[in-house]
């Protein structure tokens, strides 16, 4: 009977210490997540400030500076880009009935027409 009591008070005291060791890693985890998600909302909220003020003075530098003029750079606009083309491949039209037939460079000739009939034989 004495080793049934022992055996039964040592199982207790077993689940006892996993159940404190469990809990205490829970709310140690609990714990760092907390403030370190407390320290990381501060840093955003620190770069944000700092981006906030980036900002304001640019736009006030912004505001102060004198209007540009227009670039003879045509490289960020492709439109632009078009119309001085360094090597055209064919002449402007001569007159209006040549500029409406007139097609682009890359179109076909021809426009294309599929085989009729069985195409597996």
């Amino acid at each position: 009977m004495n080793t049934v009591k022992s055996f039964w008070y040592s199982s207790q005291l077993y689940t006892l210490s996993l159940w404190v060791g469990w809990g205490s890693l829970i709310i140690a985890g609990g714990g760092a997540y907390y403030f370190a998600k407390k320290s990381i909302n501060a840093d955003r909220a620190e770069r944000h400030a700092e981006d906030m003020r980036r900002r304001r003075m640019a736009q006030s530098l912004e505001g102060r500076a004198p209007p540009s003029r227009p670039q003879s750079d045509v490289a960020g606009s492709p439109s632009q880009e078009a119309s001085h083309d360094p090597a055209p491949t064919r002449h402007a039209p001569e007159n209006e009935h040549q500029r409406v037939r007139e097609k682009s460079k890359y179109e076909a000739s021809e426009p294309f027409r599929s085989k009729k009939g069985d195409r597996f034989s």
